[in-house]
């Protein structure tokens, strides 16, 4: 290299600037950050919140009495419902995802972050977290695709993210060097029970944790947005988690699960039991949107997997309290 630069100068520059571009465009910490959306600042009129969520519960409450009456015209049992009925004469018009629509209305803007493609989430209210101090994001299964946390970090001023996926070694490229002071991730997986692998277990013996104690590792006593993608794991995991709030009363301790449901090897009857424990524990679905891109590339698949976005209605959490008023003294 030095006779080169000796002999030609001026290409040797070249050639050094060509490779410190390559360099630069091949490190992923220094793709462009994700463009924010635009400022929200619509914090519902005084008094005005309570009032859209009465009404969201009414329409709602239609919907669970709506559902009943689809079984028993398709059943009449949840024991004779099918999730995806084959093409027969006369044809059943319906598929699984009909008795579970997204029906309850988000009482704030509804926007959708991240990807427009698989990998984006809907949210109900980023204007509530968009400057609040203690913002807290969980977000589990990365699998190398991160616009979603991206987007909410470039969107908020102070939120912050836990990541937790055994799979992969990182966030996904997305998270620029300017946003990962702002990110926290840990190869963990999610479960219903607490795992610690032995100091001689195989490499694929992962630690795993519930929810409950990797708020207590993080210190946290609440999750303004919850994100899970644990591919079919979300029953059991779920059902563990909720249990212990369903059985003490208490609020689930997250504002608003974004979560894709895997409906491999379920039957009708099991995924409605599974529902409507979401349902007791608080948990309503404004928003849902079917996995098109894995039916595309399993052509013979049914559509059995499907995103949802679940507000939390009880407790007291960013999305269905207004904030405190300050009074100056």
């Amino acid at each position: 290299m030095a006779i080169v630069w000796g002999r030609h100068p001026k290409y040797a520059l070249f050639v050094f600037v060509v490779l410190a571009t390559t360099f630069y465009l091949l490190d992923p910490f220094s793709l462009p950050p994700p463009e924010p959306l635009p400022p929200l600042n619509i914090d519902s009129v005084k008094g005005e919140l309570p009032k859209r969520l009465a009404r969201a519960d009414a329409i709602y409450d239609k919907v669970l009495a709506d559902r009943q009456g689809l079984i028993r015209h398709f059943g009449p049992t949840p024991q004779d419902v099918m999730m995806f009925p084959p093409n027969k004469d006369p044809w059943p018009p319906y598929t699984v995802w009909d008795f579970f629509p997204a029906a309850y209305n988000c009482p704030h803007e509804l926007v959708r972050v991240g990807a427009l493609g698989d990998g984006g989430k809907w949210v109900c209210g980023l204007s509530r977290v968009e400057t609040k101090k203690d913002c807290v994001i969980y977000s589990v299964g990365i699998n190398h695709e991160s616009s979603f946390e991206a987007q909410l970090l470039t969107s908020t001023s102070h939120c912050e993210v836990w990541g937790y996926d055994f799979s992969v070694s990182s966030f996904g490229p997305q998270i620029t060097r300017s946003l990962s002071p702002r990110t926290h991730f840990f190869a963990y997986g999610l479960a219903g029970n607490d795992h610690i692998p032995p100091p001689n277990a195989p490499s694929t013996d992962y630690p795993m944790y519930t929810l409950q104690s990797l708020m207590k590792m993080n210190g946290h006593t609440h999750i303004d947005i919850l994100k899970v993608d644990i591919e079919s794991w979300e029953f059991e995991t779920l059902t563990t988690m909720l249990k212990p709030y369903l059985e003490s009363g208490e609020p689930l301790p997250f504002g608003q699960l974004q979560l894709e449901i895997h409906l491999w090897n379920k039957t009708f009857e099991d995924f409605l039991e599974w529902w409507e424990m979401l349902e007791s524990a608080g948990l309503r679905p404004f928003m849902t949107e079917p996995n098109l891109v894995y039916v595309n590339y399993n052509r013979q698949a049914s559509a059995d997997l499907a995103e949802y976005s679940f507000l939390n209605i009880k407790g007291d959490n960013i999305f269905i309290k207004d904030k405190p008023e300050v009074h100056a003294h």
